[in-house]
């Protein structure tokens, strides 16, 4: 390509600066004729994105899809029960889903976490039979009082594949978790379940988690609200753990403030930069009833 004269620039710029003050304003567009949204988070007001996040096989001939979600306030959290305006079809695969849409992590002090990582990654898994096709989809729609209506679909094309539990490629492996010392081990994305737990309004309940790893020496675990009527506190909402031997036990302290029926996400991953690798972390579940 043939470069500009220095007369013609010159040219140019004059008639840049004639009609828009300088070359720079000249690039701008008016405020009043722009039609994107330039600040995306915002401390609040602003909608969560569901987010589909790929897929991966279970060794039974099924497979999981994963969604994670995007909530653009930083200091809002967002709660939107399941009915229609959060909403899993077909319904058959509805429930499994978050109501409880945490604020941008990291950003501000009403965010539960003080890692940076941008969004709430895989929080959940809908598991779809062998038969589910390519060309089949499961829907999450997610939308907020009197907001814009979001969906997006969840599928098994084949570039969305995930590894999962493990990454040979990054060398990569998800953390195996546990909820008692004699309890079963369990890893990825699917997770694992807590027996139920009971607590009081204003009364510590401490929650230990068993972290097995074979080659790393420390390894990230954050806790944070998934369903609830009221945000509980969290003491710590996150740590490094150090692992001696391959493993090492985390203790949280969740104070709740309202009573009612709760349940609880952690993730541990090795660090939470790996989060956007899609690779390799695990989930836990925990479900608490408190009462006054």
């Amino acid at each position: 390509m043939m470069s500009c004269p220095s007369a013609v620039r010159g040219i140019f710029t004059a008639i840049l600066v004639a009609g828009f003050g300088s070359a720079a304003d000249a690039q701008r567009i008016p405020f009043a004729d722009r039609v994107f949204n330039e600040e995306v988070l915002r401390p609040r007001g602003q909608p969560v994105i569901p987010i589909y996040e790929g897929w991966y096989r279970n060794a039974d001939g099924t497979h999981d899809i994963c969604f994670g979600y995007f909530n653009l306030n930083t200091e809002e959290a967002v709660d939107i029960p399941i009915g229609e305006r959060n909403v899993i079809e077909p319904r058959v695969y509805d429930g499994v889903q978050p109501t409880h849409f945490a604020p941008v992590p990291g950003m501000t002090p009403a965010s539960p976490v003080t890692s940076r990582f941008r969004r709430y990654w895989c929080a959940f898994t809908v598991t779809v039979p062998a038969s589910f096709g390519r060309d089949d989809r499961i829907w999450w729609t997610l939308q907020r009082e009197s907001g814009e209506v979001i969906r997006t679909p969840g599928t098994l094309i084949p570039d969305y594949i995930l590894d999962e539990p493990a990454s040979d490629g990054r060398g990569e492996l998800a953390p195996l978790l546990r909820f008692a010392e004699s309890a079963p081990s369990f890893q990825g994305k699917r997770g694992g379940t807590a027996p139920s737990l009971t607590a009081r309004v204003g009364v510590p309940l401490e929650i230990p988690v068993w972290i097995e790893h074979p080659f790393e020496e420390r390894v990230w675990i954050g806790w944070v609200l998934y369903r609830g009527p009221a945000q509980p506190t969290f003491a710590p909402a996150e740590q490094q753990v150090r692992l001696e031997e391959r493993g090492g036990v985390a203790r949280t302290s969740v104070t709740f403030g309202e009573p009612g029926e709760y349940r609880l996400l952690v993730q541990s991953i090795n660090s939470t930069a790996a989060f956007e690798f899609h690779c390799c972390w695990t989930n836990g579940y925990v479900n608490v009833t408190v009462t006054r």
